[in-house]
């Protein structure tokens, strides 16, 4: 004799199928959109920005650090065991090499400013950013202890490792304002052309 044991919710309204969620649900999702489309804050170019203030301030403030010898010092495993930056120590010394990219990330975060009146300025800001955090990112695999031994090793990262993650998403967003500024510098020659 075969039994299955099946466990139904049973909604408020005393369906089990389930379905009676979908309209409701549906119907939530559709006045969200109506609002968030009657707002007009999805409209025009607020999204980018948003994205470009962002960066600029990620850059003012990281930037600010690097001229600091408490940052100097925090920065020593990740320059050290980074395969496209580990050349400015012996280029710059410690001290030096923290003021290297805190003189970058001004320049960068300076650019994509400009960027909000010169596209072509923010270009050169974007692909910079971009520089930027390709050269971070190759970091993670050679970062020691970077990933937790007692939860198995990778992919459960721990330390430097889980702080350099967010340079993958700043990597994206480089790389969305680039795309962004080359299409509108385009946009623009091709209107410029037209006159």
């Amino acid at each position: 004799m075969k039994t299955t044991d099946t466990h139904k919710v049973v909604l408020p309204t005393g369906d089990t199928s389930g379905k009676a969620a979908t309209p409701a649900f549906a119907e939530v999702m559709n006045l969200l959109i109506r609002i968030l489309t009657k707002l007009g804050l999805l409209k025009e170019d607020l999204d980018y920005h948003v994205v470009r203030a962002s960066m600029v301030i990620i850059y003012f403030f990281f930037g600010y650090q690097k001229w600091f010898d408490y940052e100097a010092q925090t920065l020593i495993p990740f320059i050290s065991n980074g395969p496209l930056i580990s050349w400015m120590y012996p280029v710059f010394g410690i001290q030096g090499a923290s003021w290297f990219l805190g003189v970058s990330e001004w320049l960068f975060g300076a650019l994509l400013f400009l960027g909000f009146w010169n596209k072509k300025l923010g270009i050169l800001g974007a692909l910079g950013s971009c520089v930027t955090f390709i050269m971070t990112i190759t970091i993670i695999p050679f970062m020691p202890d970077g990933w937790a031994a007692s939860a198995g090793g990778f992919p459960a990262m721990q330390g430097n490792v889980a702080f350099l993650m967010k340079d993958v998403v700043l990597f994206a967003v480089s790389f969305y304002l680039l795309k962004e500024d080359v299409m509108r510098a385009s946009l623009s020659a091709e209107s410029a052309k037209a006159y």
